[in-house]
């Protein structure tokens, strides 16, 4: 089939283009900044369109020549997304027709009967029943909470678990949710494809354990072989307090937190196991609760995640780069710094790819980590994102708080600030061999102010550069010059 994915940078869609692959399709990859697609292993095999799902010409253009379409957007983290995910739902309804499209396929969530929606939840099944009452055939997929290395609700469980032996939580940890692997929502979303006729319905879709958000904690543990965790659990935590705590103690911001735990306020467990009759169960079955952490658990220790929910934070592509006209005439503050060393630049070269994460950022750790305390305390994405692998950066993936916008190896890697500031800051760090055998370092520190607040945050933290990033020019050209990546 000719298959076009919407959604291609997200944390199911980076996982979902190599498994239609696998299976035969010739897939489109739609991202509204094809860039990030950059590094992907599979880059070479797909075509890359730029398209935004709320702008009909370039849904049209990105859906001409296609049969089927994988719908794996939504607006979460953005103010206003139910209204910005409905729009874009009818978007894409109105154009699938217009193109000839065969199939829509979309993923959501389960939703519990005669119960209130969280506005998460009813935002994602509002979706659904758009595209199902649009005018070309439909398969809704609807989960729960899915497991795999990466996925916001694992990062979620995985830091919980492992960061708080003795914990307290709120009443709705005992509510039953059917939890699923990612690798079984892979197989039913592949298998949608080639459903025959006009079906037109939404399937739930879970794991064979159905388990209260205690049981997943205290297996879990089990799994991961930690000692036996002490929950204790309270009437009064509501769930926006839940999500202070959340965006406190796991990389997860509240601003996912709070409606991932909204999302489970209610029971969330399949109704019937009716796709089945379209697509049959993976060979073997579908994956048990304890099969899918240990998995995901392999892969985060071996740094084999090929995508991870921060992957789909949105970054605008229209965000001014540092070099761009629009500065001009503007005020743009730089901190440059540059060292020599006797290290080939090559081994440079792997030591700037290698920061941050555990590896930290060379220079003064305490500074560092106050900075990611008060961005989380402020609402921001704090430090612990960390990296998706340790030697291996990808345009638009997170690393800590800063988004990657360009490598150019083994030259030039450019990180764009993602934490709470009065402005727009970027971090340029760069090789270029001496002519001797050896290289010379370059580090620019760029900030862009947004009104008086801006200059005066610039000229207070000003006299900390020389420790923060003069250590950090030293640092770096001295750990590649000792050998030690």
């Amino acid at each position: 089939m000719r298959c076009v994915v919407f959604g291609a940078t997200g944390y199911l869609g980076g996982r979902l283009i190599p498994e239609l692959l696998a299976a035969g399709h010739e897939v489109r990859a739609v991202a509204r900044t094809p860039a990030k697609l950059a590094g992907v292993d599979w880059r070479d095999r797909v075509e890359v369109v730029r398209g935004d799902v709320t702008d009909p010409g370039s849904v049209a253009e990105a859906l001409r020549g296609q049969e089927v379409v994988y719908y794996l957007v939504h607006s979460l983290s953005q103010r206003g997304f139910a209204e910005i995910d409905r729009r874009a739902a009818h978007v894409l309804a109105d154009s699938a027709k217009d193109a000839g499209v065969t199939r829509i396929v979309y993923l959501g969530g389960i939703t519990p009967e005669g119960q209130p929606l969280s506005e998460h939840l009813a935002s994602r099944s509002e979706v659904g029943r758009i595209l199902l009452d649009g005018p070309v055939p439909t398969v809704e997929l609807r989960a729960a909470v899915v497991l795999g290395a990466g996925s916001a609700s694992f990062e979620m469980l995985r830091y919980l678990t492992e960061h708080l032996p003795v914990m307290v939580t709120p009443r709705w940890a005992r509510n039953r949710i059917q939890p699923i692997a990612v690798k079984d929502v892979l197989h039913y979303l592949v298998g949608a494809a080639t459903i025959t006729g006009d079906v037109n319905a939404s399937f739930d879709i879970g794991g064979p354990d159905v388990l209260t958000y205690l049981d997943m904690m205290r297996r879990y543990a089990a799994v991961a072989g930690l000692r036996r965790r002490v929950i204790l659990v309270v009437p009064v935590l509501t769930p926006w307090l839940s999500a202070q705590w959340i965006n406190l103690v796991t990389p997860v911001p509240k601003t996912i937190a709070l409606p991932l735990i909204e999302s489970l306020i209610s029971e969330v467990v399949c109704r019937d196991h009716a796709i089945a009759e379209y697509v049959p169960d993976p060979e073997g079955g579908l994956t048990g609760y304890e099969t899918a952490i240990a998995m995901a658990l392999a892969r985060v220790r071996r740094a084999d995640v090929p995508t991870r929910w921060s992957d789909a934070t949105p970054g605008s592509p229209s965000d001014p780069m540092p070099l761009d006209p629009v500065w001009s005439g503007g005020s743009l503050y730089e901190d440059v710094r540059e060292s020599r060393t006797r290290a080939d630049p090559q081994a440079l070269w792997e030591v700037v790819e290698s920061i941050g994460g555990e590896r930290g950022w060379y220079s003064f750790p305490l500074a560092w980590s106050v900075r990611g305390w008060i961005d989380r305390l402020t609402g921001g994405v704090g430090l612990r994102r960390g990296r998706r692998h340790p030697r291996h950066l990808r345009v638009g993936e997170a690393l800590d708080f800063w988004r990657v916008e360009a490598v150019e190896r083994p030259r030039l890697l450019r990180l764009r600030a993602e934490m709470r500031l009065p402005g727009r800051a970027w971090l340029e760090l760069s090789v270029e061999p001496d002519g001797d055998g050896g290289a010379i370092y370059r580090q620019r520190a760029l900030f862009a102010p947004k009104g008086l607040a801006g200059h005066v945050y610039w000229k207070a933290i000003a006299p900390f550069h020389a420790a923060v990033f003069g250590g950090m020019a030293r640092n770096i050209a001295g750990t590649a010059e000792h050998g030690d990546r």
